[in-house]
């Protein structure tokens, strides 16, 4: 999906509410946008520290880049909600975000090993937010350029040792007690890496 989503990003000047909120009670993604992003062939293994994690705190796994399988460091650094307002002003169709704010990650990678890492990792598309338990709706073409925040387009010749914060931003419903990133790769059998906001802010 990273290559769509760059491009998106690129030419959007408001984001995109890619994919709906989890159905209740239900694990299916269901998407919003006119056409779906196409499935990567890209994935990762069974992260190795799979389990809840503290903010800031790192977990390892590996996930195949174009350029090779990277075995990374990942760590949930802190998560933002944005108020109503603030969200109305990133989203094409306030309508569509009416009661859903928008909740960025920042998340950071470190190389630690297995090659190097030419150009546009696709690492973080396997980063997500989910709300109270339920997935979050991805939103394509958010500030994921803000404070803090490394545009993947910009990364290039990563090599092991290295560190990059990428950030996504996914809508997840007003007033959500419980705020958690998860990062695992796709089609994995093992449990995901997860990091829990209680406060996020």
């Amino acid at each position: 999906m990273h290559k769509k989503t760059a491009l998106l990003r690129a030419a959007a000047p408001v984001a995109v509410l890619a994919l709906a909120l989890t159905a209740c009670g239900g694990n299916k993604k269901s998407t919003t946008a006119t056409d779906e992003a196409p499935k990567t062939e890209k994935g990762s293994s069974a992260p190795a520290d799979s389990g809840e994690l503290k903010a800031g705190q790192g977990g390892t796994g590996k996930f195949k880049e174009d350029s090779g399988t990277i075995t990374y460091e990942v760590a949930a650094q802190k998560v933002h909600v944005s108020t109503e307002a603030e969200t109305k002003k990133l989203v094409s169709d306030p309508k569509r975000a009416k009661g859903l704010v928008a909740a960025t990650a920042w998340v950071k990678y470190t190389n630690k090993g297995g090659g190097v890492v030419k150009e546009s990792p696709d690492v973080a598309d396997e980063s997500e937010i989910y709300a109270d338990g339920q997935r979050g709706g991805l939103l394509i073409g958010a500030a994921e350029d803000g404070p803090g925040c490394e545009d993947t387009l910009d990364i290039e010749n990563w090599k092991a040792g290295q560190s990059h914060t990428i950030c996504q931003t996914y809508m997840i419903p007003k007033g959500a007690k419980s705020v958690e990133v998860h990062w695992a790769g796709e089609g994995q059998s093992g449990a995901p890496l997860i990091w829990k906001f209680d406060n996020a802010g």
